[in-house]
């Protein structure tokens, strides 16, 4: 892939990383390669020229999150039509995704220019919510839960029309293998390797403590429905949607990846011993 033009989005509320983009933006040039720059980042570092992301993503060969995990989610999720591949800069705190520093970016520009990168494709999730016409894209995981502390919520979940499951208690995450670092493993689901074809299902707090992680093939198409009053679907932490007993979510495995950026020498399993403190 030839890389000639890229598209920069800064994480929200990032207004300290205007000396940040400054850098990355003369990096790329330096290389003789185009920086367009998010018209919302723009004025966030009060800086001139942006355009609108819908733009950003037509003009550009790539696109570069400078931020943490969070912001490189939400590029991926919004930029989801276009499947351009996404570089993360890490500017956060974990960095599960975002494997380059801002110090890394200028050597690492070189390796771009001349291939020596890889690009890993993740399985990300659709879902679908009767009533509304949009379909939505997860990158970590779909979670269904209660909408007061004080009430627990029902919910039974179907593999293709077939009865899987009732599910009692505070809520289910329903995560792709990538979002198994995330809130499923705090919730107490299992670190499942990013390229796994799998979904998986991790009860919130479960009032039967027979209730159980369960992974699943990618193939299946799943449905939840509730018998509770209402309940919330969260996605990706991001975006919130309100459904009844009269609606059904469905999910299913996206058609299309996304695409990660990655140094060649990037090993998940070393990214798992240091995020995770894993033999300290």
């Amino acid at each position: 892939m030839k890389i000639e033009t890229v598209g920069i989005v800064i994480k929200p509320g990032g207004e300290d990383l205007r000396d940040t983009y400054l850098q990355v933006k003369e990096a790329f040039e330096k290389e003789g390669i185009k920086v367009y720059l998010d018209k919302s980042s723009a004025q966030t570092i009060k800086e001139e020229g942006g355009i609108s992301f819908d733009e950003l993503c037509q003009r550009s060969d790539i696109l570069v999150s400078l931020g943490g995990d969070g912001t490189l989610i939400s590029v991926t999720r919004r930029s989801y039509p276009y499947h351009k591949p996404i570089l993360g800069i890490n500017v956060g705190r974990l960095g599960f995704l975002t494997d380059l520093y801002p110090d890394d970016i200028e050597e690492f520009i070189k390796k771009l220019k001349v291939g020596e990168y890889r690009i890993d494709t993740r399985m990300m999730i659709e879902v679908g919510i009767e009533g509304k016409e949009e379909k939505i894209v997860a990158f970590n995981d779909v979670v269904i839960t209660r909408p007061s502390v004080s009430k627990m919520i029902h919910l039974d979940t179907f593999l293709d029309k077939e009865l899987l499951n009732s599910y009692y208690g505070d809520g289910l995450i329903i995560s792709t293998p990538t979002g198994s670092t995330a809130y499923n493993l705090s919730a107490g689901g299992p670190v499942v390797y990013p390229f796994v074809n799998a979904f998986i299902f991790t009860p919130i707090c479960p009032h039967s403590l027979t209730q159980r992680p369960l992974i699943l093939p990618g193939e299946f198409e799943i449905e939840v429905k509730t018998k509770s009053k209402t309940a919330l679907i969260v996605v990706d932490g991001q975006d919130m949607y309100e459904f009844s007993p009269k609606d059904s979510v469905k999910i299913k495995k996206a058609p299309v990846g996304a695409k990660l950026i990655h140094r060649k020498e990037r090993n998940y399993f070393d990214v798992l011993r240091e995020k995770l403190g894993w033999g300290i």
